[in-house]
């Protein structure tokens, strides 16, 4: 190259306003297409799953666009990425085949807190050359958590999926009742299945529900939900009604939960 040539490519390199888009990334799932929408410079982005704009993935409206790929070795070198990022996408086989063509992948962790949470935005933001953007969303995020905390005051709450689940502690969804000032009356950690004498001799001060707008008629569907006795609770006790979109992943947006529970305090 022509040092004349060179010192344009400088100048274009250092001008204001002139930002590089980064390393080309894939997505392998709808969580990793989440972290990689927030955090890329949509130039950089030569894939997402092909659930990217499903009506539970929480930055849906981003991804008209984008190109939506499937998950196997063929499309993902087709797209010639540097980063490949990850939460359960893609097979050992796939994973192993791409880090040895030289592929950095990236897994975005199993947070059950907002304090993993700020480890998977992190990780992901390192290998897309996005700190700033990172640091950024975890900000957004923790002033979120600021305002909601001890809304509830310690009022104990159940948390009831559309199909008769609930979490104990160690779980996303217990960190986001606790960030809101409600204690989680469920105590065996993970996830558990709900009996109807379970919910009914708990009689929780809040019921927290989730997933109810991923099914069409959900309480058709689920027995349990047909109960008069359960129908009656949900109209008295639940305070929220929380999307799909903010529970189906580990990230950033948990705290939006957080946030809806709070505004339902007396």
């Amino acid at each position: 190259m022509r040092p004349g040539a060179i010192l344009f490519a400088i100048m274009l390199l250092t001008a204001p306003g002139i930002a590089l888009a980064g390393p080309r990334v894939f997505s392998l799932d709808q969580c990793a297409d989440q972290y990689v929408l927030a955090l890329s410079d949509r130039a950089a982005i030569v894939g997402l799953s092909k659930r990217a704009d499903d009506a539970d993935a929480y930055l849906r409206a981003e991804a008209p666009g984008l190109p939506q790929r499937r998950a196997t070795l063929e499309a993902v070198l087709a797209a010639r990425p540097q980063v490949v990022v990850r939460y359960w996408g893609g097979s050992p086989t796939l994973l192993r085949a791409l880090e040895r063509r030289g592929i950095k992948v990236v897994t975005i962790g199993e947070a059950s807190d907002f304090a993993g949470v700020r480890t998977s935005v992190r990780d992901v933001a390192a290998a897309l050359d996005a700190e700033p953007e990172g640091e950024a969303l975890i900000g957004r995020m923790d002033a979120k958590l600021a305002a909601a905390k001890d809304a509830w005051r310690d009022a104990p709450a159940l948390y009831m999926s559309s199909g008769g689940a609930t979490t104990g502690p160690g779980t996303m969804m217990d960190a986001m009742l606790r960030a809101a000032g409600l204690s989680n009356v469920t105590r065996a950690p993970g996830y558990t299945m709900l009996r109807l004498e379970q919910v009914v001799r708990m009689r929780p001060t809040a019921l927290v529900l989730g997933f109810f707008d991923a099914m069409t008629n959900a309480l058709q569907h689920w027995g349990m939900g047909r109960h008069r006795i359960l129908q009656g609770l949900m109209r008295d006790r639940a305070i929220a009604a929380l999307p799909a979109s903010v529970l189906t992943c580990p990230a950033w947006f948990a705290a939006d939960g957080a946030a809806t529970l709070a505004r339902a305090a007396p």
